[in-house]
């Protein structure tokens, strides 16, 4: 079996990214103002064309309303069960 990269790692972050601002039921556009952002900028974080940091990742989720601690251990349970090392 093939190691994993950091290019897979990050896989799953753009569709949480979408999930949270659909869920909160906010337009890009909408989350783009509430983050000091262009709409083009949420788009591309959203389609993976866009790398986003941790700081990035936690306002993001506090913008939709959600804890940035639930969306960060989404994430590592979306890593865990794909056979990624946890617990780490």
């Amino acid at each position: 079996m093939a190691a994993k990269t950091p290019v897979d790692d990050y896989e799953p972050i753009p569709p949480i990214l979408r999930d949270l601002r659909e869920s909160a039921g906010l337009t890009q556009r909408a989350l783009a103002a509430s983050l000091g952002k262009p709409q083009s900028w949420v788009h591309n974080c959203e389609c993976g064309d866009r790398r986003v940091d941790l700081a990035e990742f936690v306002s993001w989720a506090r913008a939709c309303g959600r804890s940035p601690r639930a969306a960060l251990e989404r994430y590592l349970r979306m890593l865990g069960s794909s056979g990624v090392r946890g617990g780490e």
